[in-house]
């Protein structure tokens, strides 16, 4: 069998952080510093609503630096929900898929993971580009 035959639920991370829409960008650049985490599901109830990334809190801070001053930026990130931020038009892709469609899921929709889905959209886990580079 060759490795991208291979299905998503080898490689996935079954142990995932999650955000909700009204969580605030503060706590998400938190969490994404101190767990190195790149990427973060965003769920309401059991399904997966959004995605949160460190480049859309990037854009986020880049979008109102010229409004605010540089040491307010923390109090700016306290006062922006997740929901104003997030990818809403999530790509999700089922644990029984292989590694090879993630790949090219990610390589279409150009983006760097895939929150894993079970058959009533629930998260399951995630995969990331991290995750494929380690299948091969």
């Amino acid at each position: 069998m060759k490795r991208y035959d291979e299905l998503v639920s080898t490689f996935m991370q079954s142990e995932f952080v999650t955000l909700q829409p009204s969580d605030r960008l503060d706590f998400a650049d938190d969490v994404m510093k101190l767990g190195q985490i790149r990427h973060m599901p965003v769920v309401e109830g059991d399904r997966v609503v959004g995605v949160v990334s460190q480049r859309d809190l990037l854009a986020a801070s880049l979008s109102r630096a010229m409004e605010i001053d540089p040491k307010d930026h923390r109090t700016f990130l306290r006062m922006v929900e997740i929901s104003e931020v997030m990818s809403k038009r999530v790509i999700t892709i089922e644990p029984t898929r292989t590694v090879g469609e993630a790949a090219a899921l990610m390589i279409r929709h150009k983006i760097g993971c895939l929150p894993v889905v079970d058959s009533l959209g629930s998260p399951v886990g995630l995969i990331t580009e991290t995750d494929l580079l380690r299948a091969v």
